[in-house]
């Protein structure tokens, strides 16, 4: 089925629909992390006692830059053309929940996304895994086949071929060489998905 013909999307946030503005590296350091590595990955497997309050600190660094977010270039465009057309639109973050509505307000994004389908990590498990998109489709009363996943990271990626949507690669730093196995489509901007 051709990309524009699905009605079901599913949107990264940072550095998809928003400015990519995280630092992982420095956020690493910060918590005393190993460089590299994922960071909710590396969280997981400390016990509570040590990962507890590190889940805290890593909250109040991601609610700063929520409330810094902007808008990506394209992005309003996009969800506009796709709302109009009676397109469904969620989110799939590994942020929490509540910091994606605030970026989602910072952004003036929030009005194309319905609360029940802004998905972060405390809702199902964080991407690579394809349980938040499942989860949505599963609202929606959507299939996979009728659903586009698009991120800048090859962890949406993996998500949605996981979950057996289309996958769009959005390639704002150029950075995905070697993620070609998993995606469909890679744009540059948001603005390219723009129909006609």
């Amino acid at each position: 089925m051709p990309l524009l013909d699905r009605r079901h999307w599913i949107f990264d946030l940072d550095g998809t629909l928003t400015l990519a503005q995280h630092d992982f590296d420095a956020i690493r350091r910060d918590l005393g992390l190993e460089p590299g590595r994922p960071i909710l990955e590396q969280l997981a497997a400390m016990p509570p006692s040590k990962s507890d309050p590190l889940h805290d600190e890593l909250e109040r660094m991601e609610e700063d830059l929520a409330r810094e977010a902007q808008m990506a270039p394209g992005a309003h465009d996009l969800l506009s053309a796709l709302h109009a057309t009676g397109c469904r639109l969620g989110i799939l973050t590994r942020n929490k929940r509540r910091l994606a509505h605030i970026a989602l307000q910072a952004t003036g994004l929030a009005r194309f996304f319905e609360a029940p389908v802004v998905f972060g990590r405390d809702d199902a498990e964080p991407k690579p895994s394809p349980d938040g998109i499942q989860q949505i489709l599963d609202i929606w009363g959507a299939t996979p086949s009728d659903a586009v996943m698009l991120g800048d990271y090859v962890f949406d990626l993996q998500a949605g071929r996981n979950a057996g949507t289309a996958t769009v690669l959005v390639d704002l730093l150029e950075r995905g060489e070697d993620w070609g196995a998993w995606f469909d489509v890679r744009v540059r901007g948001l603005a390219e998905l723009l129909p006609g």
